[in-house]
């Protein structure tokens, strides 16, 4: 995608949950190109299931990846970020980091941790001329809900809006995106009445569920 539109692609496959290949990662993007002005921190994996069948591997499995999987990436380039002045990082969190569905309490735990450090990240680097914007996405249509099926209000959006908008947060720097727009009132619900969020959440299903081939 990137070379067809007459740009220059490095491919550097990378466990991000391993601080060795996560150096070396950076140090080779450095090597390459002398800076790093963009870091979209993006690494992931959809862990559910019923709280009381939720293990200690689940949690940390979750958190080392789509938390702190995401920052090793975040802290190996920030120094280079800092020192050249300029730069900006997009978290890419998601509604679930504002409020966890049910069923999903492994990934809400790193998607909550995941926005606090990006709200922190955000105050404290300002002043260094790098700028961050936390990206709150609804369901995307990726492997991650293959097999699943969801009511309208909780339909998957297409990865091409989700790339557009993350592009245009850089671009326009913005703070916080949360993205479907229907998804705005549940997160402002939440803050006003936890409860009633929830019974909200019952009613419209929005964990969706699983269904066979065909069915959805």
């Amino acid at each position: 995608m990137v070379e067809s539109h007459g740009g220059t692609a490095l491919v550097i496959p990378t466990d991000v949950t391993d601080d060795d290949q996560v150096t070396a990662l950076v140090d080779k993007t450095i090597a390459e190109w002398g800076r790093i002005d963009v870091v979209v921190a993006n690494a992931g994996q959809y862990i559910r299931g019923p709280a009381v069948a939720v293990s200690m591997d689940d949690l940390e499995r979750s958190l080392d990846i789509n938390f702190l999987g995401t920052a090793r990436v975040i802290l190996a380039a920030l120094p280079h970020m800092v020192e050249q002045g300029s730069g900006h990082i997009a978290l890419m969190a998601s509604v679930d980091g504002r409020k966890g569905l049910p069923l999903d309490a492994p990934y809400a735990a790193s998607k909550f941790a995941m926005v606090g450090f990006g709200d922190v990240l955000r105050q404290e680097l300002r002043p260094h001329g790098v700028e961050v914007s936390t990206i709150l996405f609804g369901r995307v249509e990726t492997p991650f809900v293959d097999g699943m099926a969801f009511p309208l209000m909780g339909k998957a959006m297409p990865v091409d809006r989700a790339a557009k908008a993350t592009v245009k947060a850089i671009e326009h720097n913005r703070a916080e995106v949360i993205l479907p727009h229907r998804a705005k009132p549940l997160v402002w619900l939440a803050n006003v009445s936890p409860r009633l969020t929830d019974l909200s959440l019952r009613i419209l299903k929005l964990e969706g569920w699983y269904v066979e081939e065909g069915e959805r």
